[in-house]
């Protein structure tokens, strides 16, 4: 099933697990969720310290591994390329974690896309064996580990 307008508003859930209609991109919509993140991020990462942006994430986490979950179902496919949540919250978190530059954070976009297209281990273990909301959500926020790392090791390498 590919998910239309009507999809995206017949359920709290699947308006959200869509990333608010970025999903519905035809091509590519896990890169257009992951624009809409950093789109959207300034709404609320330029307004709460970092602690609160943490306690934050961890609630949308939560919350993407019930509507990740509820939408799945409704699709017929548990991790359908419509749910873009996967990729948001986890791009969020990079971004709190990452220097407030355009450079970093364009970097941080091409290495979180990078390994969520090619799930390196465990992105792809986990993407593989672990099911259900809680499995959509996980393995983009493996990639997301991966992906602060490198960071960090150019920061390193560039102090």
């Amino acid at each position: 099933m590919r998910p239309d307008f009507r999809f995206l508003i017949a359920h709290p859930a699947h308006f959200v697990a869509c990333g608010f209609g970025s999903g519905l991109s035809p091509k590519a919509p896990g890169t257009a969720g992951t624009l809409a993140a950093w789109a959207i991020f300034p709404i609320f990462g330029t307004t709460l310290a970092d602690g609160a942006l943490l306690v934050l994430l961890a609630l949308l986490f939560g919350l993407g591994v019930i509507v990740a979950g509820r939408t799945g179902r409704d699709l017929g496919v548990s991790d359908h390329g419509a749910i873009v949540w996967d990729e948001m919250v986890p791009f969020w978190l990079i971004l709190v974690l990452t220097p407030k530059s355009w450079p970093w954070q364009a970097a941080a976009f091409v290495l979180f896309r990078f390994f969520d297209i090619v799930k390196p281990p465990p992105v792809r273990w986990a993407d593989r064996r672990v099911k259900g909301g809680f499995g959509v959500m996980l393995d983009d926020l493996i990639a997301a580990g991966y992906t602060l790392l490198v960071l960090a090791l150019f920061k390193r390498l560039l102090d």
